[in-house]
């Protein structure tokens, strides 16, 4: 099993027959980035190997099919589950109701609203390579070999902790381990200014911290010949809230 040195990405290879990451200035209707968002490819790579002890840090998105968009009516549940009910249920102090997608609240209760439908502008049989670094917390660096090794050793076999998707759970995608990146194919010419582009829902120094909130970051990305190059979290180029926006939330 070949051994990466400090720094060195991770690569896979992934796609499906669909795949959607909503533009956030597009609220009812979903439509999608031509290219995964840094927190969907984070998913990817977290679907495979994940511990409480790094967090990973991706660095280079490939488009490598030419994107193309499909028009599809999904059906989405009009409620959320209540936190307050979810306990009472795992606790056996209240019988579970489940939120039914296809229901008439008229004939099951005002509990269970029923769905409605959206339109979504999802990606048709995209492929993407991605690049991604393990990236140690606070008194792990040392581990950080065995992180590379284990990773590589599980990606390679094609194990996952659950099936990676590509923005929507039922968009189930597939991967493979990319061992030589500098001999696959490159990726197609695809040029394009995405403005401001979701980079993270959570605050990835605090990700595992179950008292951290959430903390929406951004990033202006731009596609460049097939590529889109990703800014370390950490970077002035990652735009994130101030002290008070962040006690405010």
């Amino acid at each position: 099993m070949d051994i990466l040195p400090d720094s060195t990405p991770h690569v896979l290879e992934i796609w499906a027959d669909f795949a959607c990451f909503a533009r956030p200035e597009m609220k009812v209707e979903r439509y999608s980035y031509p290219c995964p968002t840094p927190s969907a490819a984070r998913g990817v790579f977290e679907a495979v190997y994940f511990k409480p002890q790094f967090y990973w840090q991706v660095t280079r998105i490939e488009i490598l099919a030419r994107p193309s968009l499909i028009a599809l009516r999904r059906n989405e549940v009009k409620d959320k589950a209540n936190v307050a009910s979810i306990q009472r249920w795992m606790s056996a102090k209240a019988p579970v109701e489940p939120i039914w997608a296809d229901a008439d609240a008229g004939l099951l209760g005002t509990d269970m609203k029923g769905r409605t439908q959206r339109q979504t502008m999802a990606l048709r049989n995209p492929r993407f390579r991605i690049s991604a670094v393990i990236t140690p917390r606070p008194n792990h660096a040392s581990q950080r070999r065995a992180f590379d090794e284990q990773f590589v050793r599980r990606a390679s076999q094609g194990k996952c902790f659950q099936q990676p998707c590509l923005g929507c759970r039922e968009f189930v995608a597939f991967f493979r381990h990319v061992a030589s990146p500098e001999q696959e194919a490159a990726p197609y010419p695809f040029s394009q200014d995405l403005g401001l582009m979701l980079y993270d829902v959570f605050d990835l120094r605090r990700a595992n911290d179950p008292y951290a909130p959430p903390m929406v970051s951004l990033f202006r990305a731009r596609v460049d010949n097939g590529v889109l190059e990703v800014p370390p979290f950490d970077s002035e180029k990652v735009l994130k809230p101030g002290p008070q926006e962040r006690r405010a939330g």
